[in-house]
């Protein structure tokens, strides 16, 4: 029963999120519609992750922990039959809401990613962000190479845990979004080897190091970040290892 109550407890955290979210739209502090770069650019990973899907046009994509819905209707956008699937049902009806809201279609329900609804082989591809690590390694790599065609990629953006000054600002120093379940914990090294050995072929890439100060202001400076992110491209280019001190990680994983 431990594992049923982790997940009720996700859910239940992710519902409350999504019912503090429903609050400010309606007070119209927040707006369904959005362009396409508000999604994109919001973290220096999303773009270049976005890119790795490759051409989604007429492909079966799923949004894997949709949450909120941007990326998916980002993904309808560029042409993608998507599908949306997320713990939280408070999130399903924002995630419907914004697709609706945006002139785009897709389907959108409430599902355990380790244990997904779908046939064998339904995906072309897999997007996700932020949700690889509230899960059970095996157990989502199981399901991947299940739902995942033959040839078929799956992305994910990912607090790491490879820098030990991160992860002492990560337990002391207030922050935006600070708030986690109890449960989750960043992305190790020990995970991406278990992942590995489910998918051989496995992309690993390092954002934000000298970039990741933006987390202790409120305000953004784009200017700075844009060139603290630069300099962060031309590190990890160098010095390949120094991805490890990221912040976040993007993994991509492609079924053979």
């Amino acid at each position: 029963m431990p594992q049923l109550a982790k997940i009720e407890q996700e859910r239940h955290f992710h519902d409350q999120q999504a019912a503090e979210r429903l609050i400010r739209i309606k007070l119209g502090q927040e707006d369904l519609e959005f362009e396409d770069r508000e999604y994109l650019e919001h973290e220096s990973w999303i773009r270049p992750a976005f890119a790795m899907l490759g051409d989604v046009a007429g492909k079966a994509v799923l949004d894997l922990g949709c949450g909120h819905g941007m990326a998916s209707v980002v993904l309808a956008r560029q042409g993608a039959k998507v599908t949306g699937v997320d713990l939280s049902p408070g999130y399903i009806s924002e995630a419907r809401a914004r697709a609706l809201a945006n002139g785009v279609s897709g389907e959108f329900l409430a599902a355990d990613a380790e244990n997904l609804p779908f046939e064998d082989e339904s995906f072309d591809a897999v997007w996700a962000s932020a949700i690889l690590h509230h899960l059970e390694i095996p157990a989502i790599a199981r399901e991947l190479k299940r739902i995942l065609k033959p040839g078929g990629v799956a992305v994910f953006c990912e607090p790491w845990a490879g820098n030990s000054l991160v992860r002492l600002a990560r337990k002391y120093l207030p922050y935006a979004g600070k708030q986690r379940t109890p449960d989750e914990k960043p992305l190790s090294r020990d995970d991406v080897a278990a992942l590995r050995e489910a998918f051989p072929d496995l992309e690993f890439r390092g954002y934000q190091l000298f970039g990741m100060v933006r987390r202790l202001w409120s305000v953004r400076r784009s200017r700075i970040w844009k060139v603290l992110d630069i300099m962060d491209g031309m590190l990890f280019r160098v010095f390949p290892k120094m991805q490890n001190q990221a912040r976040y990680v993007v993994i991509s994983l492609r079924k053979a």
